[in-house]
Formats: structure tokens, C-alpha cells, sequence
């Protein structure tokens, strides 16, 4: 997929195609910068509550990326997505 398809779909849909190819080719790298932008991603969708837990947390952390294509936070995270997914047209 192109960038411009990639930016048509959803944040939960670029968030599990993301994560999905991820997990299935062992990027620990993609997963890990992704761990490590979820709080600032949260604290910039209004869930500064969750950025203090976040830190504290590598289990917070885990399950945040397991759920990070919803809602604001999900949004907060497109563009983390299409780069992503733009640079694996396989996925």
C-alpha cells in the first residue's frame, strides 16, 4: 500500500496491520519505539493519568500497545502507523 492508501484507513486498522507484521516478522524495534512513544502519545490525547502509570510500568506499556490503535491515543499514533506500514508494503 501507498502512503495516501495507508492514510485512508483508520487508526485501529494502521495499528493492527502495524503491530500484526511486527509481531510476525520479530521487529522488536518498531515495537519497542512504539512502547516508547505511548506515553507522550497519551499525554498529547488528554490521558496524562495514564502517562505517570506508562512509566512506571512495562506492563502498562504492553498492554497500551496492544490497544494503541483506538480511540484519541490511536490518532495520536498515525502517523508512527503509516511511516511504519509505508516502508512494508507487504503488510
Amino acid at each position: 500500500m501507498d502512503v495516501e492508501e495507508l492514510d485512508a484507513l483508520s487508526a485501529k486498522e494502521l495499528h493492527d496491520r502495524a503491530v500484526r507484521y511486527a509481531v510476525r516478522h520479530g521487529d522488536f524495534g518498531f515495537l519497542w519505539d512504539l512502547l516508547k512513544l505511548i506515553p507522550a502519545a497519551e499525554a498529547a490525547s488528554g490521558n496524562s493519568d495514564e502517562t505517570a502509570n506508562d512509566l512506571s510500568r512495562v506492563s502498562a506499556l504492553l498492554s497500551d500497545a496492544m490497544a494503541a490503535g483506538e480511540g484519541e491515543l490511536g490518532d495520536a499514533l498515525r502517523p508512527v502507523y503509516v511511516d511504519y506500514l509505508s516502508k512494508h508494503p507487504d503488510a
